[in-house]
């Protein structure tokens, strides 16, 4: 079991997250950099979908009260056991009293929090992801409290060594401007074509409304191609009557802001998307914070699928590693 002794600014439990339930108006919720949650599961030999702590900014201090087998990864908020600094990227242990604590943000803006069997909280829709806005999933459905007792479950599948740690090689450095890749569409066409190479070509600066549910930009002002009818004269064309929003669909009210959704979204609304961020490109979207600059990059299709193997590929020599770490142990 462990105790949650200080909250942090935004702690909750999260797994892969809810999928197969779009279509009802639920949103995926769950980690937002998959990559991170997927390899801190690997150092601590959980399966796949164990859930576990996604820390955001500021983090929690925890008692643990039986011994345990962790992992941190994610971005650079400096983790300590007992006031000692330990490595992120790394398979830990601790024991029975130690109390876990973070340092102040340096870089990034998650780190996820692993624990060999995973969090134990109820699965609602084939998952454990916390969906605060709706109040289900997690912990009681909201993020962590002071004297929230959390139980270890049973996800594990194998034993990692304490030894075993992540080569820089596969490490992400997190910076304060990011380039994040985009598919242009659904509806960028009712933009005129300045303000695409101007949405394209400026940085954007992340404005304090950034959370699980969007991050807003602040930048130049894009303009739309006037409508005619049926949209009716004086019409604002950032609006639709009705659109699907993918996850990481950008949008644009009124030319003013963009808006990139996120993992706690709503599905579906009345507003134009001018991109979508590419599958791959919402993990560096999860360690983008306040203030940071942010240029988006497009690409095709075939480019974002690309890039979406090459991950999974990286993911699968990471397991490799770890594997030949154990046998050697």
């Amino acid at each position: 079991m462990i105790k949650v002794l200080k909250s942090g600014l935004q702690t909750t439990v999260q797994d892969r997250g809810r999928i197969g339930y779009y279509e009802i108006g639920m949103p995926p919720s769950g980690a937002m950099d998959q990559y991170s949650f997927t390899i801190a599961n690997l150092l601590v030999g959980n399966k796949k979908n164990a859930a576990v702590l996604e820390i955001t900014y500021m983090g929690p201090e925890l008692e643990f009260q039986q011994d345990a087998v962790i992992a941190i990864t994610g971005g650079e908020i400096p983790p300590k056991i007992n006031g000692v600094s330990v490595h992120l990227w790394s398979t830990l242990e601790v024991k029975a009293g130690d109390i876990l604590s973070f340092d102040f943000v340096k870089s990034g803006a998650r780190v996820y929090l692993a624990v060999k069997g995973g969090i134990d909280v109820p699965i609602i829709q084939d998952s454990r992801s916390t969906y605060t806005l709706c109040g289900i999933g997690g912990y009681e459905g909201r993020a962590l409290k002071e004297d929230d007792l959390l139980l270890i479950g049973s996800d594990s599948v194998a034993n990692v060594s304490a030894k075993t740690t992540i080569p820089d090689s596969f490490i992400p450095k997190y910076s304060k401007s990011h380039e994040i890749r985009v598919v242009m569409g659904l509806c960028s066409y009712r933009l005129t074509e300045e303000s695409k190479e101007r949405f394209l070509n400026i940085e954007w600066i992340v404005t304090p409304e950034a959370n699980r549910v969007g991050y807003r930009f602040k930048g130049e002002r894009l303009d739309f191609v006037p409508r005619e009818q049926p949209f009716g004269a004086g019409s604002n064309p950032s609006n639709v009557v009705d659109l699907g929003y993918p996850i990481g669909s950008i949008q644009v009210p009124d030319g003013i802001e963009p808006i990139a959704l996120l993992n706690d979204a709503v599905t579906g609304g009345g507003y134009a998307t001018i991109a979508t961020i590419i599958s791959t490109d919402l993990i560096r979207m999860a360690q983008v914070k306040t203030n940071d600059k942010v240029r988006f990059v497009p690409v095709t299709i075939d480019e974002a699928i690309q890039a979406r193997r090459e991950l999974k590929e990286n993911l699968v020599r990471i397991q490799n590693i770890i594997e030949t770490i154990k046998e050697r142990v």
